[in-house]
């Protein structure tokens, strides 16, 4: 399954409306109410804050006061004819004094989602694992080689912590060599997007 590996806000101006478009990958249905919170705050004097997602088989569009089908529905329609998923696209208008038209609001909010679009990193969804391990000092070189091109999360205590998520067949690769220098304290199945696509 196709989705997007970056988060990227882009800008356009339309019969002086400013549409200020944010579009993310999202694993959990959580994370779409933080993001919309976060944008809210950031964007306080908005006039309308509307969106779409696509999130394992499910998808929702609010027009946030905008006519219906005219906001919501066009933002969707863009994610859903590049085939994506685990996607939220927040598309931020502040109202200039010009009104578009119900036809302009469909070409605005479906121009701004797909400019957008156009700026974004792709990749695949795959299943991986959210992994906790633990070790002592003196392994820190060889853990830190073997986990050389992953992100780590790294905690010093008495011994190292360490929390990456990772794809299955690079875990299944590298398990054994971690396993020789330090202790699987947490192994969860997660989803994980990777950029190869």
């Amino acid at each position: 399954m196709k989705t997007i590996t970056n988060e990227i806000t882009n800008e356009i101006v339309i019969n002086k409306s400013k549409f200020i478009t944010v579009i993310c990958p999202i694993i959990s249905f959580n994370e779409i109410e933080q993001k919309i919170k976060e944008l809210m705050n950031k964007y306080e004097n908005a006039t309308h804050y509307c969106y779409a997602y696509v999130i394992d088989g499910k998808e929702k569009c609010v027009d946030d006061g905008e006519p219906s089908g005219t906001a919501g529905l066009p933002i969707l329609n863009i994610l859903k004819t590049n085939k994506l998923t685990n996607v939220l696209c927040v598309v931020i208008r502040y109202f200039g004094g010009i009104k578009l038209g119900a036809g302009g609001l469909v070409r605005a909010y479906a121009s701004s989602a797909k400019e957008a679009l156009n700026r974004c990193s792709f990749g695949l969804l795959v299943d991986g694992y959210e992994v906790t391990i633990e070790f002592d000092y003196d392994n820190i070189k060889n853990i830190d080689y073997i986990l050389r091109n992953i992100d780590v999360e790294k905690n010093f205590e008495k011994k190292i912590i360490y929390k990456f998520r990772l794809d299955a067949d690079t875990f299944n690769n590298i398990k054994d060599s971690l396993g020789k220098f330090s202790t699987i304290i947490f192994k969860e199945k997660t989803t994980i997007i990777k950029d190869d696509c």
